[in-house]
């Protein structure tokens, strides 16, 4: 073999490790498991579910969806490992911009992905205005990176380059706020193996440079420690206000939880609901909590559409111009329904709309109506976000905090090669009139956010808020 041959392609090998470890994929450690065929299958499988199913299809610009559907059926087949092909699908799934629409990896895959262990070093980034902060270290590198420490630097890039380049265009989300804040908790999220060069700039200004591969961190202890949150909690706190957290609507236990609750909240003279922790679940069990807090006799709820897709109308209207669908031709009235329908459909914008009626209240007892604060935050969402929708109206409720996670709907689960899985979202949630919240999230009525130091003292100034709110209004 010649000298010069050898020498080339020891300069590729070297470029090649050098993009995998800047972009995070180390390809050599992954299974490669799938032909290519089914990873062709995979793309096609996922881009035909959502051209079928996806309800927010007609905010999707169709010429870049379909370009970067044929970018990807080409890149897919290059790929080296199954790691690196299902972080295709990823990206391709990330463009739809729709947190409940994802693709996730299968587990021989997921089992070997880490986020936070670094061997000898373990910690967890979060983002705050527009800084990556280290929040959490292990026990015995507290000092050495303290917590609140800022990652300014990773493989040579600034920190929000790299985060934009290698991590966002992998996340799906609705909205850009929870991107950030996802984009900051994977910033240095690889296969077990991957290598980062990052700098760190303490609290005090010193810079530190670090070298990590993800390997597992024995090191159980982490500072702050974590908080457990049980999956209800209720606290009685000054002036009569009572504390009651709803950490999940997913478990039904909650729904006996507060049952065993309910005599002592009967004694509120206030009462604040901590949403901020609640991830969604069952719509129905939150609205079952809920309706213990009104006297109303039904709550109106959010209203549900989904695409409606008939063959006929979409082709009948690939003839049709938005004029036709105005036409002023007497003759024309009778049919002009149909030429709308068929233009809208053959646009992905026609919808079934779901029966809709207000939600009964079945309580018959006594209630909880007093002074009350929501507290919410970016990680309320979905039913917790259904359960911001039916109180919204309830005058004795007040919102406080930060927006809601902006992302609810029915997903669509199938599977895909190589034991991975993805969703689809196909059912669009609106207010009663009609306002959308998902792709922009639930404002609060009050907005409440903590200062850098009470953001890294752990200080819930969001609760203290509400506790100084109520205390006000009872004092009135």
């Amino acid at each position: 073999m010649h000298k010069s041959f050898l020498l080339n392609f020891a300069c590729l090998a070297l470029f090649i490790c050098f993009i995998a470890s800047s972009n995070q994929h180390l390809w050599c450690q992954s299974p490669n498991t799938l032909s290519s065929a089914e990873r062709l299958y995979g793309v096609s499988k996922f881009w035909q579910e959502v051209n079928y199913n996806f309800v927010f299809l007609d905010k999707v610009n169709r010429h870049q969806w379909d370009s970067l559907y044929k970018e990807t059926l080409l890149r897919c087949q290059e790929t080296a490992s199954d790691y690196e092909y299902y972080l295709l699908l990823q990206k391709l799934c990330a463009s739809l911009k729709d947190g409940h629409t994802n693709v996730y990896f299968p587990n021989e895959v997921a089992k070997n992905l880490y986020t936070t262990n670094f061997g000898a070093y373990r910690f967890f980034v979060s983002y705050f205005e527009g800084r990556y902060l280290i929040t959490r270290v292990n026990e015995s590198k507290k000092e050495e990176i303290p917590v609140g420490s800022e990652i300014v630097e990773v493989n040579g890039l600034p920190a929000a380059t790299y985060a934009q380049k290698y991590v966002k265009p992998y996340i799906s989300s609705s909205t850009d706020y929870v991107l950030e804040s996802q984009a900051a908790y994977d910033l240095l999220k690889g296969y077990i193996g991957s290598k980062f060069t990052i700098q760190i700039k303490k609290p005090d200004g010193t810079l530190k440079t670090l070298k990590l591969e993800h390997q597992v961190t024995q090191e159980k202890e982490v500072f702050p420690p974590f908080v457990n949150r049980a999956l209800l909690d209720h606290k009685v706190m000054e002036h009569g206000i009572h504390y009651l957290a709803l950490n999940s609507f997913e478990n039904e236990k909650i729904d006996s939880f507060f049952h065993d609750v309910l005599p002592q909240l009967y004694k509120a003279k206030a009462m604040i609901i901590d949403l901020r922790y609640n991830g969604g679940g069952s719509t129905n069990i939150g609205f079952d909590i809920l309706q213990y807090f009104t006297n109303a006799k039904s709550l109106a709820g959010s209203k549900s559409l989904t695409r409606e897709h008939m063959p006929a109308f979409k082709a009948w209207g690939a003839f049709l111009t938005p004029a036709d669908t105005m036409a002023a031709k007497p003759e024309w009235d009778s049919s002009r329904d149909e030429m709308v329908k068929s233009y809208l459909m053959a646009h992905d914008q026609f919808y079934y709309t779901f029966p809709y009626e207000e939600t009964k209240v079945k309580v018959k007892g006594k209630r909880i109506v007093v002074p009350t604060v929501v507290l919410m935050g970016n990680a309320t969402a979905s039913a917790a976000e259904d359960f911001l929708i039916y109180a919204d109206p309830l005058p004795h409720f007040t919102f406080m905090g930060d927006k809601s996670f902006g992302s609810t709907g029915q997903p669509y689960l199938f599977d895909l090669p190589g034991g991975g899985r993805a969703r689809v979202c196909t059912k669009k949630d609106v207010y009663p009139d009609g306002r959308e919240f998902v792709g922009y999230g639930i404002s609060p009525d009050i907005f409440v956010k903590p200062t850098l130091d009470e953001y890294l003292q752990d200080k819930d100034v969001v609760l203290q808020k509400a506790m100084e709110f109520l205390g006000g209004k009872l004092q009135k």
